[in-house]
């Protein structure tokens, strides 16, 4: 296909090439910075997007949410809250829908992992996996998000976080520590994380207390083109997501 980015010229584009073609538009580059993403996407990307958000299938947010119930994989974002963290495992990152209100965004971090040179020496020391753990509704016809919990583990950098790993321990933290409580669940103002420092956990202290928006520009069985912020005087992000599992 060309570099056509005209909305006129897209309309000719079938929605399957049209989701294909972002596909390889964003393939090896969400390891970019964010400046350029951002870039990225206001230059090349927009023009697809748009026309993709006018074919969206499932206007209703109702129906979007037992469409989104599953696992799917970022695959491209200029989220900047995901990678406050450096080392991020990017096809070990996974957005989880239950269909008991709670979703979640689990990733594993393995500093180092990306370098030949220093694979050698952290490879004996553990990987971080993190969670944020979310609630779901739907309010005057939109998403209602509310963030309900952060979870950590340490775990071995050699055995790669597999989804079924990862909804296990989603699936865990909702039954344990949070269906027994009440089912009014508020926001602790401080969270504990070990083994960072103040500065990162004032970072998620922010993301995690702000009112996340979440709007889908797309949504179909098997791709998601989502539009979101966490704060009403944010610049809004994109995440591109594919259904794995």
């Amino acid at each position: 296909m060309g570099n056509i980015t005209t909305s006129k010229e897209l309309t000719s584009w079938s929605t399957a090439e049209i989701k294909n073609h972002i596909i390889e538009l964003v393939k090896g580059r969400d390891l970019d910075p964010l400046k350029a993403k951002v870039e990225f996407y206001q230059n090349e990307l927009a023009p697809y997007c748009a026309e993709l958000s006018q074919r969206n299938p499932f206007l209703k947010v109702a129906e979007q949410v037992a469409i989104a119930i599953g696992v799917w994989v970022p695959i491209w974002s200029t989220i900047p809250f995901q990678d406050i963290l450096p080392g991020r495992i990017h096809e070990q990152s996974y957005q989880i829908f239950h269909n008991d209100g709670y979703y979640a965004n689990i990733a594993r971090y393995a500093p180092g992992h990306q370098s030949g040179f220093w694979r050698k020496f952290v490879s004996k020391l553990p990987a971080y996996d993190l969670m944020i753990l979310q609630q779901y509704s739907v309010e005057n016809e939109q998403w209602n998000i509310k963030n309900v919990g952060i979870f950590q583990a340490l775990a071995n950098r050699e055995v790669p976080l597999s989804i079924e790993d990862a909804d296990n321990w989603f699936t865990k933290n909702v039954e344990s520590k949070l269906k027994k409580l009440s089912s009014k669940i508020d926001l602790q103002q401080e969270i504990d994380l070990e083994n960072m420092d103040r500065n990162t956990v004032k970072k998620f202290e922010k993301a995690y207390l702000a009112t996340s928006f979440l709007e889908h520009l797309y949504i179909d069985n098997d791709f998601r083109l989502v539009k979101s912020r966490r704060e009403a005087k944010q610049r809004s992000s994109y995440t591109i997501a594919v259904r794995r599992g």
